[in-house]
């Protein structure tokens, strides 16, 4: 994380993540490093109690560092000449810091960087700014509240949010999805969940040369139905573009196919599932390895549990579209640092556990609480940071929890559409 603290002390970062020209020219009570370290420290807790203690942490434990008092709307004032951006850049430099020189240490999937896509919804402030940019929805009680939809790019194997945006719930998963793409390479495997499958989206796979594993619908088109009735294991299949669909604006006609593999899977309870991937080898990737190869896109869907719960991403510290943005960089940021860490905790317990009857990991919700104040000193303390980050990992090895495999747990999907607060229990505490 070296190579990202420079990043952000540099000059260089000030002058392209400022909004304006004349933004951080003189001297000031807070500065852009300064301000950028107080909004990626969980601001959970409301502004002038957060920044009591972003300036008495740093008096009493960072004595090299020079802090001056500032109010609530000094900071507020600072915040607003920076870019949401800035946190989407320091996240890159860690990803990329991560993934270069350093292969002993990165998780694949036979060769593959497993990845996959999914979206969820945030519930953002009411205020009439806000519901210009990302609408109002209504539920059937006719309640209006303000949303917007996430999506990221997720690395499921080593835990690393690639990219991450959040649009007007007008804007649909397929084309966030295609955006991604963006960000990924030739040897990457992304995974799907059954509302994404699109010809659209198989073509941009197949021109970037990237691979695929997607969830269908029985109904997806004529191919798949066949293909379910048919009670093949597999089969490689053509596709083309639906009918209906305009190609005006398209960059293929309506005679383009694509060859893709449909796979039949069988879960516990009986039902049928249809995998259609772009890994037509059946000998390099037999049929049983499927099942297993897609419960890995769980992974995506843990990361959002860590984000909503854990960092408390829609605990917004502002009410302007600027500040949802830097706060939701921001705990991408975050998750990533956190992911970073606990990687390689987790990595040495495993070689530790070879031995005991359970393989241990480190607490996340816990491993978050940690990191409160602690960020301050990673990013803002001139002691170096090895050691930091050395101290941080002896404080996460002493909350290990045992990861007990096959455990099933029924998923209570009603409490979500009654509105019910879920009950908490003892041991599910938030962790600051």
């Amino acid at each position: 994380m070296d190579q990202v603290k420079n990043k952000l002390i540099s000059a260089d970062i000030i002058s392209q993540y400022k909004m304006s020209k004349s933004d951080f020219t003189r001297v000031r009570k807070q500065s852009f490093h300064g301000t950028i370290v107080l909004i990626i420290n969980f601001l959970t807790k409301s502004l002038p109690v957060e920044i009591q203690n972003f300036i008495g942490f740093i008096k009493q434990n960072i004595q090299e560092k020079e802090v001056k008092d500032f109010t609530t709307s000094a900071f507020v004032q600072y915040r607003n000449k920076i870019k949401p951006e800035v946190f989407k850049y320091l996240s890159d430099n860690l990803i990329q810091e991560f993934y270069t020189d350093n292969d002993e240490s990165i998780n694949l999937w036979n060769g593959f960087r497993l990845l996959a896509v999914d979206g969820s919804i945030v519930n953002l402030p009411d205020n009439k700014p806000l519901e210009l940019i990302y609408g109002r929805t209504y539920n059937k009680s006719g309640t209006g509240v303000i949303q917007a939809r996430a999506s990221v790019l997720y690395d499921v194997l080593n835990k690393f949010v690639i990219d991450g945006c959040l649009s007007p719930l007008s804007t649909g998963e397929r084309v966030l999805a295609i955006n991604h793409l963006a960000f990924s390479k030739t040897r990457d495997l992304i995974i799907y969940d059954r509302g994404y499958p699109s010809f659209d989206l198989v073509y941009e796979h197949f021109e970037r040369r990237i691979d695929f594993l997607m969830r269908v619908q029985t109904s997806f088109n004529k191919i798949t139905r066949e293909f379910y009735e048919s009670r093949l294991e597999s089969n490689i299949v053509k596709i083309c573009p639906d009918k209906k669909t305009k190609h005006i604006n398209k960059v293929y006609s309506k005679d383009t196919f694509q060859e893709v593999r449909l796979v039949r899977v069988k879960l516990p309870n009986g039902e049928i599932e249809i995998l259609m991937s772009s890994l037509l080898d059946s000998q390099k990737y037999p049929n049983s390895i499927f099942k297993d190869l897609y419960f890995l896109r769980w992974g995506v869907e843990t990361f959002y549990d860590e984000l909503k719960n854990k960092i408390k991403a829609e605990h917004f510290s502002g009410y302007s579209n600027q500040s949802i943005l830097q706060d939701f960089y921001a705990a991408l940021f975050i998750s990533n640092v956190q992911s970073l860490i606990v990687g390689e905790i987790n990595n040495e317990l495993a070689l530790k556990s070879e031995k005991t009857k359970y393989q241990y990991k480190v607490n996340n919700n816990l491993s978050y609480g940690f990191m409160k104040n602690r960020i301050i000193t990673l990013f803002f303390s001139d002691k170096p940071m090895e050691v930091i980050v050395s101290e941080l990992k002896d404080l996460f090895k002493k909350h290990t929890i045992p990861i007990r495999p096959n455990r099933k747990f029924k998923r209570d999907i009603d409490k979500y559409k009654l509105r019910r607060r879920p009950k908490v229990l003892k041991n599910n505490k938030d962790a600051f």
